[in-house]
């Protein structure tokens, strides 16, 4: 099949997005078909850059600034966004291009006009791969009331939505937000899990065992430290294990609440909690290995459900986990039933440290653990799997 595959990540960015929807690209090339990734670029200055990466073509079209400005800037350069695409695409010697599918990403909720457009223009099907439930969320965090920002990001998300012939959720939790959307014929709802292919095998420039926390059974945090992650309460259970000299807390990456955390572990003098930059991807299973457990925080005040790209990762690398999500998560389940860590619904400390506690002095080898995670991982979440099922749902 020729599938474009509309998004607003990819490398060289390093955030779980991109490096999904880059793992997601080389396995549809690896299969045969002809893949052409459609990002917006605000940064380049003619109106669109054609390159190969891996088998997959990857066209850049000059768009908007998007990322660090105001929200009403944001707000209104994300609109602008997919229109100033296809017209740039226009420009390209892809613009007389028929597609068997168009496949798109969200996050952003802004793709929509860009999919009709190729969907009509190839008489082809559309793919939405949703990943964030966007504005619900926002107004289940309290960020956002039901006034008229929610209305208007509400109705962006419904037209995405429209646009779309099937629709991929990240689990069966999540499935009862579209009982609407589902009623009109032709239209396909299914789970369509999280992804990741198997990395490279990278030295990762953080060693452990030259810093204070080396000699502990370390918990790893690796990703985005934003409101949405609640981190507050990794934090507070950093804090109430502080007289365990044998644990420690390592927190890698980047987001809105970093600085915040930093300052608030220096408040506290948490001296088993280290921040460090967020690292390339590839070096990921080789700061893994140095490590106990993998740490998973999700606000409680979420009431989507949620199975971060972390966590592949992590079940990818055959490290256990500490989760502490909103109640009824189906990531909890999935937790309990595979038999890969601890988790808390509850958000109250205390119960967190219990499992915390129940986590670090489990009587069962390391071993076992980790060739379940990895169990779970290849049976759930292998890219090679989430291809078959897109392609499966374009064809039918």
């Amino acid at each position: 099949m020729r599938i474009a595959l509309i998004a607003d990540t990819f490398p060289p960015l390093r955030t779980s997005g991109a490096v999904q929807l880059r793992d997601l690209s080389r396995e549809f090339a690896k299969q045969g078909h002809s893949v052409t990734v459609l990002l917006p670029e605000p940064n380049q200055r003619v109106p669109w850059v054609l390159d190969e990466l891996d088998g997959v073509q990857v066209l850049r079209l000059k768009s908007p600034r998007t990322k660090d400005i105001g929200y009403v800037r944001r707000t209104l350069a994300e609109c602008a966004m997919p229109f100033a695409m296809l017209r740039q695409l226009r420009k390209s010697p892809l613009a007389a291009t028929r597609w068997d599918g168009v496949v798109w990403y969200a996050p952003s909720i802004f793709h929509g006009p860009l999919a009709r457009a190729l969907k009509d223009a190839s008489g082809c099907k559309g793919y939405l791969i949703l990943r964030d439930i966007f504005p619900d969320w926002a107004l289940d965090m309290g960020l956002m009331g039901r006034g008229l920002p929610y209305r208007f990001f509400s109705a962006i998300a419904r037209y995405q939505y429209a646009v779309a012939d099937v629709i991929g959720v990240q689990t069966p939790g999540n499935t009862g937000y579209f009982a609407h959307w589902q009623r009109k014929p032709g239209r396909r709802l299914e789970v369509l899990q999280n992804w990741l292919a198997v990395p490279a095998l990278v030295r990762c420039p953080i060693r452990i065992s030259q810093t204070a926390l080396g000699g502990r059974k370390v918990l790893v945090y690796a990703g985005n430290m934003g409101v949405a992650q609640g981190m507050d309460m990794v934090l507070n259970l950093a804090q109430e294990m502080r007289s365990r000299a044998d644990v420690g807390f390592l927190l890698v990456g980047r987001g809105s609440d970093v600085s915040r955390l930093k300052q608030l572990a220096v408040d506290r003098s948490l001296d088993n909690v280290l921040f460090f930059d967020e690292i390339d991807p590839d070096e990921i299973p080789d700061l893994y290995a140095q490590c106990f457990a993998g740490i998973v925080a999700l606000d409680h005040r979420h009431k989507s459900h949620n199975i971060p790209g972390k966590f592949l990762t992590y079940m990818q690398c055959g490290l256990p986990v500490l989760a502490n999500v909103n109640p009824g998560n189906d990531l909890a389940r999935t937790i309990r039933e595979e038999r890969v860590g601890q988790v808390c619904e509850s958000n109250q400390l205390a119960e967190l440290v219990q499992h915390a506690t129940a986590l670090m002095s489990a009587n069962e080898p390391q071993a076992d653990v980790s060739a379940r995670c990895r169990e779970l991982f290849a049976r759930d979440f292998a890219v090679s799997q989430s291809v078959r099922q897109i392609v499966a749902a374009l064809g039918t």
